[in-house]
């Protein structure tokens, strides 16, 4: 790895030149591949991604961390899920899509996809109409 952290992509080399992938943009890829999991009510984010998306912008690397380490590249993924799903089942389909996404778009294989619940979300409670009673 080099030593600003841009991931050098050793098969892509050729006569035109090299490729190179900012951890931004893993962190991006497997955000969205989290966020596409059925029961992944929220990504979790930090003060920061809370304020920059309430100025309208978004963040797709939210609740993403990537470790470019000496024995490989991990993904931490930090989600909300929602409430009455198996949270195991839909860890592991978390950890599938970001594995498969990452490996098509960027021929990157991963060391491994920690996921962190660290929250559930209960749905919104609906309203009831009252109802006039007339008196």
């Amino acid at each position: 790895m080099s030593e600003n952290h841009i991931l050098e992509m050793e098969d892509e080399k050729s006569e035109l030149g090299k490729v190179e992938i900012s951890p931004e943009v893993i962190e991006v890829i497997a955000g969205i591949a989290a966020s596409e999991v059925e029961g992944v009510a929220t990504m979790r984010g930090n003060f920061a991604t809370g304020v920059a998306e309430r100025l309208g912008r978004k963040n797709h690397g939210k609740g993403i961390k990537v470790d470019l380490g000496e024995e490989g590249i991990s993904v931490d993924v930090s989600v909300n899920i929602t409430y009455g799903v198996s949270i195991p089942e839909v860890a592991k389909k978390i950890q599938t899509n970001i594995k498969l996404a990452l490996e098509t778009m960027t021929a990157i294989e991963l060391q491994s996809v920690n996921v962190h619940v660290v929250g559930i979300q209960f749905e919104a409670a609906v309203e009831q109409p009252i109802e006039e009673t007339g008196i």
